[in-house]
């Protein structure tokens, strides 16, 4: 029997992912665009298929339960890890992976593995932790978050291990509905709510005891206005630049 240790994290933590995880339209065009008209695509980390294009998508994914959650006609989809995809050289003509990369065991085996099944594009949307550092949450209340992130594969070492490449900044709208770590930075009550808290990782994934002195913090500084007073001119911008990057890696 697996032990929960073992599991895929998003067996333990994905239980809110679909509702709360809804693909925003404006990220979607970036990362199709960055694709282009590429057939078939190869999703790794497939999550419940947001940002897959339509009608010509593979899907690898190992937790149970975000398979459990994707809609009635997604892309075909198989269990399996980036570091080592069930499928033969050179199959697919592009290879994305959307904000997963952070959940690999072995990054550079996985991007090996994209490497070896694809001969186009390559397309990975990650975050500059330095970038995300500076967003208000982390900042002002979360400061263990960015110190547990300087473990993680930076946003430059991935362009290195695909490059040539491109890297562009993804910019995250005020209303985005890809409940992701900085999806409601002009929303900030939304972080009161443990659902949601729950469909971000990073905080699923923290010890709980900082997650609540975190919501007790903010809701605190809410009620007082001392969030507002801080944060005013974020409340005039349509969209902020969090750090979240898009790597575009095309074919030699």
């Amino acid at each position: 029997m697996t032990s929960p240790a073992s599991q895929p994290v998003y067996d333990r933590i994905g239980v809110t992912y679909a509702h709360y995880r809804k693909p925003d339209p404006r990220v979607g065009r970036q990362i199709h665009r960055a694709l282009g008209p590429a057939c078939p695509v190869l999703n790794v980390g497939a999550g419940t298929g947001s940002y897959e294009p339509p009608g010509r998508c593979v899907g690898v994914e190992p937790s149970t339960v975000m398979l459990a959650g994707r809609p009635a006609g997604s892309a075909p989809v198989g269990r399996g890890l980036a570091e080592a995809l069930p499928f033969r050289d050179g199959i697919f003509n592009a290879a994305m992976a959307v904000l997963t990369v952070h959940h690999w065991t072995d990054p550079v085996a996985g991007f090996a593995e994209m490497r070896r099944v694809t001969r186009g594009p390559i397309v990975v949307l990650s975050w500059d932790a330095e970038v995300f550092a500076r967003f208000w949450l982390i900042r002002d209340y979360l400061p263990e978050v960015a110190a547990a992130e300087r473990s993680l594969m930076t946003v430059h070492a991935i362009a290195g291990l695909l490059a040539p490449c491109r890297v562009q900044v993804v910019p995250v709208p005020h209303d985005c509905t890809d409940g992701f770590s900085a999806a409601y930075w002009r929303r900030p009550e939304m972080y009161l709510n443990a659902d949601v808290q729950q469909a971000i990782s990073n905080l699923a994934l923290l010890d709980q005891t900082v997650v609540r002195r975190m919501t007790e913090n903010l809701a605190r500084d809410l009620s007082s206005g001392a969030w507002q007073r801080r944060n005013q001119a974020l409340l005039e911008r349509d969209e902020l630049d969090c750090g979240y990057r898009l790597v575009v890696a095309d074919p030699s």
